[in-house]
């Protein structure tokens, strides 16, 4: 209740008649207008202060309401960004993984170029020692008294048996002794090249007082061809001899011209094994 309305009672009291003077009622109207007025600057000014305190409760709740949308805001920006890192991180795990492997998967590449170059280098060695075979021979093949051919991957130079013994025999014919000097004196001017002559023969039985079977006939012509090309200048320690007797074949035993086919000395070069791929790890699997 408004405090004019409680000074009202007072003040018609003391108007009543008889109890106050004018002058004195006047100084108290006067009083009373002064605090009447003096109540409605304050009320004015109460009004004033709520609505300039609503006003800054509305302000301060907007930047409050700002702030929570920013935070919001900020927070979704930080669950982006960690999402965005994890995967990054993720990405960046794969990324070296794939590394790692392309790493490995170039490693194998250049040693497996490394070992296809090498086999190559070997490979144009061999060839052209095939050439420089051929070559040197060239008389003798184009005599027909001398073939090369690859055998099982190894240079074999091969002379028809009839050519150089007679039948059932191991000593050389003069044709025979001619032609194998000639290719012993040639094999003697290849340096570190091992040799190993081998003795062949048809599947038709032999038996007489020197030899009692055909592995008996193809060794004592394998060792005859073994001594020429000695004495023709080939080291004793890079020549060996060795007999497959009927049981290499290289045609059918069933016709004449198989037979004499078979009938056949094989000078094998022998490989070196240490120009080949894997000897390093054969030899350490070896134990040296």
């Amino acid at each position: 209740m408004p405090m004019s309305i409680k000074l009202l009672p007072l003040v018609t009291l003391l108007l009543a008649p008889g109890c106050v003077t004018k002058t004195k009622y006047n100084a108290l109207e006067s009083e009373l207008s002064k605090t009447q007025e003096e109540l409605r600057a304050r009320d004015s000014k109460i009004a004033e202060l709520n609505a300039a305190l609503d006003a800054a409760i509305a302000s301060e709740q907007a930047k409050v309401a700002a702030l929570e949308g920013q935070l919001a805001a900020a927070q979704r920006e930080k669950a982006g960004l960690e999402a965005a890192i994890a995967k990054g991180e993720g990405d960046l795990a794969a990324l070296l993984k794939d590394r790692a492997r392309l790493k490995d998967s170039i490693a194998d590449m250049s040693r497996a170029l490394a070992e296809q170059r090498k086999r190559q280098v070997e490979a144009e060695k061999r060839i052209a020692e095939y050439r420089d075979m051929l070559l040197r021979f060239k008389g003798l093949i184009e005599a027909g008294k001398l073939n090369v051919k690859i055998v099982d991957g190894r240079m074999v130079l091969v002379l028809p048996m009839d050519i150089l013994f007679p039948s059932g025999s191991a000593k050389l014919n003069d044709e025979g002794k001619a032609a194998l000097t000639e290719v012993g004196t040639v094999l003697a001017t290849i340096a570190d090249k091992r040799y190993q002559v081998e003795g062949h023969t048809d599947n038709v039985p032999i038996r007489n007082q020197t030899y009692a079977n055909n592995w008996e006939l193809a060794s004592g012509r394998a060792l005859a061809v073994v001594r020429l090309f000695v004495e023709a200048g080939v080291k004793n320690e890079l020549i060996s001899a060795a007999s497959f007797g009927e049981y290499k074949p290289v045609a059918d035993n069933s016709s004449e011209e198989g037979k004499a086919r078979n009938r056949r000395i094989e000078i094998v070069i022998v490989p070196d094994l240490r120009n080949l791929p894997g000897y390093d790890e054969l030899k350490a699997l070896a134990g040296g």
